[in-house]
């Protein structure tokens, strides 16, 4: 592990683009094809490790306030965004102590240890550092035999058949996910996000998993190392943003959204926003990726960390 020294020291300068790569490298081939990242950490700014540790009591409240005027003024440094990331996301209270949050902290690992062995009961293939891309079961239940991973009896149990349906999608997703990072050239990585995502769309019985959360998880399994707090902060996460993942026949998730960015166009540029409804584009429903994943395909994923951490740092 870094030593505070060591993290400290850089910030003797500003850091440039270099530098952040090093935390997040993008594979050589596709770096012409990502947009370009215009975040630096600056120094007396950025939020960085030596500061972030002082904002520490003796044993372990957070001045939190201290923290978001930090983050506000210049982001957070990569060297310690997974841990910021989990207060600002919830997961722990500022006001805890560190004895507190080491058994919270245990408690959910727990927690999630036991939801893992019971996805995997019923397909062993979670937790093995492999994922599928293919069905498991037809839409009636039965069993597909493809000599890979599958499951043995046809599946009667509405909720495991809808959950087992959707593996495959999870992992068909999984494969374009942050794809121009070298984090997941290695398949473990892709299997960790996999996984979260897995057992997350087996525990919400209401909206189960929907495309676009993988983008939503991605960063939180880049960011925590273990892969149990990186699901409870892709669930503190969806707490904020389920509701852009809610579709029906007759909604989407994000229609309220669209509509208050269709009022704010026509109030501050009307000109383009007739522009847009000639186009037959009124409904803004070009801005629905936008909006439902956080900008994270439009950003670099650099960029669209700073976006993130300074929005939910600021409500």
């Amino acid at each position: 592990m870094v030593g505070w020294e060591a993290i400290a020291g850089m910030f003797g300068k500003n850091a440039g683009t270099e530098d952040l790569e090093a935390f997040y490298p993008v594979r050589p081939e596709c770096k012409a094809d990502i947009p370009k990242t215009r975040f630096r950490p600056r120094a007396g700014k950025t939020l960085s490790a030596r500061r972030w540790h002082a904002a520490f009591s003796e044993d372990g409240h957070l001045d939190i306030a201290k923290v978001l005027r930090r983050i506000q003024r210049g982001g957070i440094h990569p060297s310690i965004k997974g841990l910021v990331w989990e207060f600002l996301l919830g997961c722990f209270d500022p006001n805890s102590s560190f004895e507190d949050r080491n058994q919270l902290r245990q408690q959910r690992r727990e927690r999630y240890g036991m939801w893992k062995t019971e996805c995997q009961n019923m397909v062993p293939v979670i937790g093995s550092g492999k994922f599928i891309t293919t069905p498991i079961i037809t839409d009636d239940g039965q069993p597909i035999e493809d000599g890979g991973w599958h499951v043995t009896s046809a599946v009667a149990d509405k909720k495991v058949a809808q959950w087992m349906l959707s593996l495959h999608q999870i992992g068909l997703d999984v494969v374009r996910t942050d794809r121009a990072l070298t984090f997941y050239e290695n398949e473990t990585n892709q299997a960790k996000l996999w996984d979260v995502l897995a057992i997350y769309s087996w525990v919400d019985d209401d909206i189960g998993y929907v495309q676009g959360m993988n983008d939503i998880c991605s960063p939180m399994v880049i960011l925590l190392e273990n892969e149990a707090d990186a699901f409870w902060c892709f669930e503190r996460a969806m707490r904020k943003l389920r509701e852009n993942f809610r579709c029906s026949t007759n909604s989407i998730g994000v229609q309220s959204q669209l509509s208050t960015l269709s009022q704010v166009i026509r109030t501050v540029d009307p000109k383009l926003h007739q522009h847009l409804e000639d186009l037959d584009g009124g409904e803004y429903l070009f801005a629905f990726r936008m909006l439902m994943v956080l900008f994270r395909r439009e950003f670099s994923f650099i960029d669209a960390l700073y976006l993130w951490e300074t929005q939910i740092g600021s409500r």
